[in-house]
Parts: C-alpha cells; structure tokens; sequence
C-alpha cells in the first residue's frame, strides 16, 4: 500500500511540477552523482569568469525526526492530493509508538509525535514534502539531496555578501518556523576563487558565526576551494586499496569468479563513484588508480579497462 500512495503522490507532485528542480533526494532520474555535478558546474563556470563563489553548507540536526505531524499534513494537503490520501497518510503516521531494548529489558512505552517512519518506503517522500518551500525566501542557489544543503552566489561587491546573508537568515527563520534544528558549529563556509582574498569574510546564523572551510566533503566527494581534485583522488586511492587488500586476503583462495564479484561490488564502485565529476587529467592520479585496477585485474583474472 505504501507504494501505491507513493506512485500516486509522485504522480500528482510530478505532473504539477510541484517538488523544488533543486532538490535531487529520492526522486527517479536525480542521485548524489547528479546533485554535485550540478553544483560543482555552476562554482566552475563561475571560477572560468574570474569571479569569486560563495558557498555555505547548511548542516540540519536530526531532521526526519523533528517533522511535526500535523505541519506536514497541512503542507501536503495545500498541494492538491485527493482528501482521502491525507487521511490515510495521517492514520499512517498517527498512533505510533517507540521503546528501547536493553540486555533483554525493554523500556516503556513511548508515543511518537513528530518524524517520517526511516526505513519505510513512504517516509523519504514525505520528508521531501515537508523541505519543499526551503527556498522560497532565498534569492539565489540552493541545492537539496533530502537534507545536505548547500547554498551559494557569486561574489562581486560587498552587496553580494549582504544578499548572501540576506539568504541566510531566511532559511534560519524557516527553521525556526518549521521545528527544524540547524547546527552552526557543523556548517562550513567556503570562498572559491583564484585569486588571494585579502579580506575574510564572516557569515553567521543569528549570532554565530559559521567556521571558514578551504574544503569540504560533500556527498562522498571532496570539494577543494580551488576544485583541485588532489585531496579526493587519493581519498579514493586510500579506500580503494583498503577493500582490494582486504578481498585479497579473505578470498585468496576463492575462485576467480568470486573474486570478480567481490572486485565488482566492494572496489569498482569506490573508483566509479562521482569520476563524471572528479576524473583526473594528471598523468600520475590517472596512473595511481589506474594502479589499483591492474592489481584487481592480476588478482582475479580480470580484463583491464584503463582509466
């Protein structure tokens, strides 16, 4: 039944056009590859006109368990689903309730009054419902992947920077508004250009500030403030190495097609993941991965395909 509510609201949501292009969480077509493709483009094209981007990435505390119930109804019955979903939808999420198990003992009873089900297959789709309006009151680029969040705009003059901010406290008052938490100590600020900045420029949530980054982890990928992929190519090589020695030393005497497998599913995906962003040009980081691929083909027979 859950899929057949979840065909119907993407359906609905989908024809309407209604679910914010910026967020590519749990939705056909859109994955993490696309999401930092997307942004990694838009700081590049800037970076090729010589003009400085500003980025700050927004760390959310505990969001699929701060949803309030009944915010998230009103939300999803604005959009114009059939009332008999909304029902069904309330009846879904109403009632439930949670204890814990420790060494065999079991704790009371406790009712569940805010949060999606994780785990389920309707709950990231009414997440994304409940964050649809985050970039309402925002001026410029806002990306989503659930709840990563990254905003950004081009800086040219000192009116940039206070749109910027503008843009910040905005979202703060939405996560006041909505019940969600937004954590500053976590959040990061980055400056990508080419140039030397001579003066640091300080954004805040309310009254704290946001610490300063030159680089940061993104969806699994390691973005640098000048998009050099150095720090990502051997972050890849590292976990890359770690798996194939350790399918070498547990499979040594498995059969080559086992090892295939294990290569296939443990290793390749490490090399694979985001490369339509990353891929190096540099000789000695193409080399180096192409490295470990030689060792896997050797291990298990496998046909080598270059970097």
């Amino acid at each position: 039944m859950e899929h057949v509510i979840t065909g119907y609201l993407r359906h609905v949501w989908g024809t309407s056009g209604w679910l914010y292009e910026g967020q590519h969480g749990f939705r056909p077509g859109y994955s993490c590859e696309s999401q930092v493709v997307m942004v990694c483009q838009d700081i590049a094209d800037l970076l090729d006109e010589g003009v400085r981007t500003a980025a700050i990435i927004i760390d959310f505390s505990k969001t699929f368990d701060l949803v309030p119930h009944d915010r998230l109804l009103t939300k999803i019955a604005a959009t114009g689903v059939d009332w008999r979903v909304i029902i069904w939808i309330k009846e879904f999420l109403l009632g439930r309730s949670q204890r814990v198990r420790v060494d065999g003992q079991l704790s009371e009873e406790v009712r569940v009054t805010s949060g999606v089900p994780q785990g389920s297959v309707l709950g990231p789709l009414l997440f994304l419902a409940y964050i649809n309006d985050i970039w309402r009151n925002t001026e410029y680029n806002i990306r989503l992947f659930a709840d990563d969040c990254i905003i950004y705009r081009k800086i040219t003059d000192s009116r940039d920077i206070e749109k910027l901010q503008k843009d910040l406290n905005s979202l703060g008052e939405w996560a006041v508004e909505n019940k969600m938490k937004i954590n500053p100590d976590k959040s990061k600020a980055v400056s990508f250009t080419k140039a030397r900045v001579k003066e640091r420029t300080r954004y805040y949530f309310g009254e704290q500030s946001i610490p300063e980054a030159s680089s940061f982890k993104y969806l699994g990928i390691i973005i640098r403030n000048d998009l050099n992929w150095a720090d990502h190519v051997n972050y890849t090589l590292r976990r890359a190495w770690k798996a194939l020695h350790f399918i070498m030393r547990i499979l040594k005497k498995g059969n080559n097609n086992t090892k295939r497998l294990a290569y296939t599913a443990l290793v390749r995906p490490l090399l694979e993941y985001g490369a339509v962003c990353w891929d190096p040009y540099r000789e000695g980081q193409a080399g180096a991965l192409n490295r470990v691929q030689k060792r896997a083909a050797k291990f298990a027979n496998i046909e080598e395909s270059g970097w």
